[in-house]
């Protein structure tokens, strides 16, 4: 790619710093449109019917929402690094995607408490390249930026992938889909675009020090550029560091990123994350009477985190920072950003999820109200607003069930594949959905035949009923419960010999043991059933609508945290089969 670097790029997470090398990340050139030898799928595929998933989190039945409260977060689950804008009186939002397919979910509001999703804007091969990525790769930190001077919508993002890296898509129209992608002639990650009221463009974004000038682990600066609008790059020989290290180098700050510049009194605010993604996570910010600075710390920074809280506090939120504001038509300001909700061993299961509070900027300095002591689950709505999340269409948050019979071609969007469409594998007809496998398992770094929802609640079942007979010991169809390709439970049904077989597995770093085994009759509709208290996991099945059954008892879903496994992502709860299956019943 044309001037990036052949370094390596940086992966941080609650204080682990992993490298992975451009050579892996960068490696698949794929083509828009073509198929590739692993999508040919096989003719044995499972049939779906009848999914259920249920959240029970005791926070949720603890704090019964009033008629003027809503819940924070907004977005449950993993959908993490939020991005904001609003065009009139319509609000859009955005979060990161890895290597999930399609990529950069996208909601839209009215009012901030409400939010429909309206698709993803990166819906297509063309856009997206992560065919052969991990799913710690893929999309990172998307920012949505609307400039009124020329009616356009932007997203700006860093695609670990398909030889990409930085670059842009816009649009007129957000609910229409996006243009294939602009790619950026810097290196760094967490870019942000800022437009000025003359017209101009800038770019902001993190990136490694100059050569020579690092000075410890985690040392990283801002940048910025001016953007050409007219040609959609980046002015050569335009960029300055505006930041180095953070709010004071002395001190060695650790992840200065995903920066976002504001223009308030005639000045310019660079806001940014500061700590790394995990328990120093923070939001910081800077002033400048200029675009392209020299930008000064606000004395009160952090101006949000929950670090220095007591770690046993109740229904803790931590890791709070990577924010972006909005104002709304009114003059109130908000403040969306990534945050966690740990588990009773302290995991992170449910990823990193899209919070909300309100800021107050009456003085020189944003402050996110309350965004420095224990955060609590709701919130006062804005005047005038009335909560319809989980009805109309609207997305639900709190306790709630999620229901697919299937009855629609055309599956809700919390559906999503992992390196590829799902419509590369799944048809939907008959209130069912069948999924073709393809000869790659779950462990592969390749599209995989699953159809794949967030976990959203530290408690929850999840059940669906499947009709399928293996044809092999390498056919294997049922759920999965995927952190990533190198940790995951297979809770399926396969064959070995002339029997047939549930079995459970459990994959850790790469490496795979049989947690359990029982033949089963598949003569039957079998319902299979994950249900998760906190940190314990059960695998549950019923035959021809019998009573369920445990297959191996409880065991723990450490595989399933981000702060076990590492990566961004949160576990996903997959309908999955494969004609590859290396899972062999005992």
């Amino acid at each position: 790619m044309k001037n990036f670097e052949s370094r390596t790029p940086w992966l941080r997470l609650n204080g682990i710093v992993m490298t992975i090398t451009l050579a892996l990340l960068f490696s698949w050139s794929g083509t828009s449109g073509k198929s590739n030898p692993t999508e040919n799928p096989s003719k044995n595929g499972p049939v779906f019917s009848n999914f259920v998933y249920e959240g029970n989190d005791k926070v949720y039945n603890d704090h019964p929402l009033k008629t003027d409260e809503f819940y924070t977060p907004i977005l449950q689950g993993c959908y993490p690094d939020p991005a904001i804008t609003r065009k009139g009186d319509d609000y859009f939002l955005v979060a990161s995607s890895f290597a999930m397919f399609p990529g950069v979910p996208i909601f839209h509001s009215k009012d901030l408490v409400n939010w429909k999703q309206i698709g993803h804007v990166l819906d297509r091969k063309s856009q997206l390249k992560v065919h052969d990525t991990g799913i710690a790769a893929g999309i990172y930190a998307p920012a949505i930026k609307y400039n009124p001077y020329n009616d356009t919508f932007y997203m700006i993002t860093t695609q670990f992938a398909g030889n990409i890296g930085n670059m842009v898509v816009k649009t007129k129209d957000p609910f229409q889909g996006w243009s294939d992608p602009y790619k950026q002639n810097f290196n760094g990650i967490d870019p942000s675009l800022f437009f000025d009221d003359d017209g101009k463009a800038y770019v902001v974004h993190n990136d490694a020090p100059d050569k020579g000038k690092e000075l410890y682990n985690g040392h990283r600066v801002i940048k910025i550029w001016n953007y050409d609008l007219e040609k959609d790059q980046v002015i050569e020989g335009t960029d300055l560091i505006i930041v180095d290290g953070g709010v004071d180098l002395s001190k060695k700050p650790i992840w200065i990123e995903m920066p976002h510049i504001y223009k308030r009194y005639g000045l310019y605010y660079l806001m940014c994350a500061e700590g790394g993604t995990g328990g120093w996570h923070s939001e910081v910010v800077f002033v400048s009477d200029n675009p392209r600075g020299p930008y000064v710390p606000a004395p009160n920074n952090p101006i949000l985190s929950q670090r220095y809280l007591n770690p046993d506090r109740a229904n803790k939120v931590e890791w709070a920072g990577h924010a972006d504001l909005v104002e709304t038509p009114e003059g109130d300001l908000y403040g969306v950003f990534l945050a966690i909700r740990p588990n009773d061993k302290n995991r992170v299961n449910t990823g990193r999820e899209t919070f909300i509070l309100p800021v107050d900027w009456s003085g020189k300095w944003p402050v996110f109200e309350n965004g420095l002591i224990p955060m609590e689950p709701k919130l006062k709505m804005p005047k005038g607003v009335v909560n319809k999340t989980g009805t109309e269409g609207y997305f639900p948050n709190g306790n709630f069930t999620f229901t697919e019979n299937f009855t629609s071609e055309k599956l809700d969007y919390r559906w999503i594949g992992m390196r590829g469409p799902r419509e590369d594998f799944m048809t939907v007809s008959n209130n069912s959905v069948t999924i073709q496998p393809f000869d790659k398992n779950i462990k592969a770094v390749a599209p995989v035949s699953s159809l794949f929802k967030r976990q959203m609640h530290k408690t929850f079942t999840a059940t669906t009923t499947i009709r399928y007979t293996p044809g092999s010991e390498k056919d294997l169809a049922g759920m999965v419960c995927y952190q990533s390709e190198r940790f995951n439970y297979v809770f399926g049904i396969t064959k070995k010999g002339n029997d047939y077989y549930l079995l459970l597995e459990r994959t850790n770093r790469s490496r795979s043991e049989i947690v359990a085994s029982t033949k089963i009759d598949v003569s039957k509709p079998i319902q299979l059933q994950i249900k998760a208290d906190n940190d314990d996991y059960s695998f549950n099945y019923a035959i021809g609508g019998g009573e369920f059954k445990s297959l191996g008892g409880v065991v723990s879903g450490d595989i399933l945290s981000t702060n076990v496994a590492g990566g961004f992502t949160g576990n996903l709860i997959g309908l999955y089969a494969t004609s590859a299956n290396d899972a062999i019943p005992e």
